[in-house]
């Protein structure tokens, strides 16, 4: 985050926090966020929670929690009002939830990108920031002690590989074409021909993030 901001962070794409480990997508699993529905014979089901419903516990937790600034960063397109669309209907290819808030004056991070739905990652931050708060709760210790270990970690906009290759949100997009567009941004950011280290370690994130979930 640019000085550690919050809002500086976009909402869309997903900026995952650098040094923050990635999910292979292959080891992504189904997840029992669900809501509880009753059925015929007092039985009950688990029903999948909508993208709605993952929100709505997540900005409810962190309301208790007392953030401010917050921004929830995802691959789900924004609504109006900024924050990510209910009504998405396409099976993300990275589901990842990133938020970037403040808390008593500490910029924090925290992201989840272990389940296979968007709904269930936001889901899991959500009962994350519970468990926390019940530290408070149970006497055990404070909100900023249960915090200490989350730092401001900086987003990483090589998460967002297919706007660094220049390839748009909705193209099928292959390892060799990764690879291609990857040695062609490569001559012109490497340091031996006018780039610079920095650039060029971006490129190497970004075509990491890429060959992870296109060959996880």
């Amino acid at each position: 985050m640019k000085g550690e901001e919050p809002a500086d962070v976009s909402a869309y794409p997903l900026e995952w926090p650098i040094g923050w480990k990635r999910t292979p997508p292959g080891s992504r699993t189904a997840a029992s966020f669900g809501r509880r529905h009753r059925i015929e014979g007092g039985w009950t089901s688990l029903q999948s929670l909508s993208i709605s419903d993952g929100l709505t516990r997540l900005r409810d937790e962190l309301r208790r929690l007392q953030a401010r600034n917050i921004v929830i960063s995802s691959n789900l397109r924004p609504r109006l009002d900024g924050l990510p669309a209910g009504d998405n209907p396409r099976v993300l290819q990275d589901p990842g939830i990133a938020v970037y808030f403040r808390l008593k004056g500490r910029a924090l991070v925290l992201a989840c990108d272990k389940w296979r739905s968007a709904a269930d990652n936001m889901a899991a931050i959500a009962g994350h920031i519970e468990a926390i708060r019940a530290q408070e709760r149970y006497g055990v210790g404070n909100i900023e002690q249960a915090l200490a270990g989350y730092k401001a970690l900086p987003a990483d906009t090589a998460a967002n590989w297919r706007a660094v290759f220049g390839f748009s949100a909705e193209a099928r997009v292959t390892v060799d074409q990764v690879q291609s567009a990857f040695r062609a941004a490569a001559r012109q950011r490497h340091p031996d021909t006018g780039g610079s280290e920095i650039e060029m370690a971006h490129l190497n994130r970004a075509r990491d993030y890429a060959l992870q979930e296109l060959e996880g």
